[in-house]
């Protein structure tokens, strides 16, 4: 699979789950006359990134694997989302910063070293950093956050995680 496909259309996918479970939340919350802002600094362990930093998480490893993959700078983010509705900004501006991405942008990629922020001066290649670190990486926020909707009563299920599938006729 070429490194676009399996970096912009399946991390913008994933983003706009995550989009679809804040929705959730606030429906959620909407219904049981709760302030849906409750979980935005809702956290599953003390030592652990509150629902803000996990969104945070997400878009910043998204955005910084296909900069990074095609040798593109990155838009910098305040990480000072404090509501749902900015959270949804956050996922709406990276997933558009993905949107500007062609297959033609990853040309080469397989060849690119990609630098390492957290090992200065180490690199992995495009493919490797991308199985290795950035889908793991954007996945554990998913997670984290799927996780910390679900302990706090919003009603998520796989298929709100896994999202939709082209499905084809056999």
């Amino acid at each position: 699979m070429p490194l676009y496909d399996a970096t912009v259309p399946q991390l913008s996918k994933m983003l706009g789950n995550l989009d679809g479970w804040l929705e959730k939340a606030a429906a959620f919350a909407d219904s049981r006359k709760a302030d849906p802002e409750r979980w935005v600094q809702a956290r599953l362990a003390i030592d652990q990134y509150a629902l803000a930093q996990q969104v945070q998480g997400a878009c910043d490893t998204a955005k910084f694997a296909a900069a990074r993959m095609t040798g593109k700078e990155a838009p910098k983010d305040a990480d000072d989302e404090k509501t749902l509705a900015e959270l949804h900004a956050r996922i709406a501006k990276t997933r558009e910063y993905l949107a500007s991405f062609e297959p033609s942008d990853f040309d080469g990629a397989e060849e690119r070293v990609v630098a390492l922020p957290f090992l200065p001066g180490k690199g992995a290649l495009a493919g490797e950093y991308l199985n290795s670190w950035a889908l793991p990486n954007c996945y554990f926020h998913l997670c984290m956050a799927y996780a910390i909707l679900r302990t706090n009563g919003v009603e998520l299920g796989k298929r709100d995680y896994i999202g939709s599938i082209d499905i084809q006729d056999l």
